[in-house]
């Protein structure tokens, strides 16, 4: 299932998700604007190293890594679900919440991987555990969402809508079985897991009722 949208009416202007868009999407410029040895350079100087955090170095990196990406898709598919999710979840708890949000979810989800990383020597870098905690806290802020998702039947595409419920539900259970796969796949679904469970505990924990009680805010 491929997320193309949703249908929650938002009552601010997300500046501050459409900001961390445009930021990392200049980071990933930089960072592939000065040929593959930069490229590198960026990867290992400012991506999560493990094995340096334990040695007590490199602790800027629980923040820095989340801003890199490995690859255009990488960049495009993060991107998308930010933009998808993060502007309600913004609205929820304004410009200045949201920031704090979106970076403690990143170091969360940082801090989860590396739980299950210790003395890895390679970078961990991405969005994905960030956009993980957005998840986290659109799932319990607007479960009765519906989310407008690109299925294929056959050789024919079609969009149906999903319950936020169900997509979101569906999504973290597809990344809880390929994290337990014993098979290293180059993605940190670990990040994710622990990005996502930050979010859903905060929202439980700080739901701003205030901005929800309207049913309108649900729908257009």
């Amino acid at each position: 299932m491929f997320p193309i949208g949703d249908e929650v009416h938002r009552r601010i202007t997300p500046y501050v998700n459409w900001a961390l868009i445009v930021i990392s999407t200049l980071v990933f410029l930089w960072q592939t604007s000065f040929g593959e040895r930069h490229f590198v350079y960026t990867l290992y100087n400012y991506g999560l190293i493990p094995a340096r955090i334990e040695a007590g170095r490199g602790y800027h990196t629980l923040v820095t890594n989340i801003f890199l990406h490995g690859g255009w898709m990488h960049l495009i598919g993060n991107m998308l679900f930010l933009y998808i999710f993060g502007d309600n979840v913004e609205d929820a708890y304004g410009h200045l919440g949201y920031l704090a949000f979106y970076i403690f979810s990143g170091v969360a989800a940082s801090l989860f991987w590396m739980l299950t990383a210790l003395g890895d020597r390679y970078p961990a870098v991405g969005a994905s555990g960030a956009i993980s905690g957005v998840l986290g806290a659109y799932f319990v802020l607007f479960p009765e969402a519906r989310i407008r998702t690109l299925i294929r039947f056959g050789f024919f595409w079609q969009v149906v809508r999903v319950s936020a419920y169900v997509w979101i539900g569906m999504w973290f259970l597809y990344q809880l079985l390929l994290a337990m796969l014993p098979i290293n796949t180059g993605v940190a679904y670990w990040a994710h897991i622990g990005g996502f469970i930050f979010g859903l505990v905060i929202a439980k924990a700080f739901k701003p009722k205030e901005r929800l009680n309207a049913r309108e805010y649900y729908y257009y």
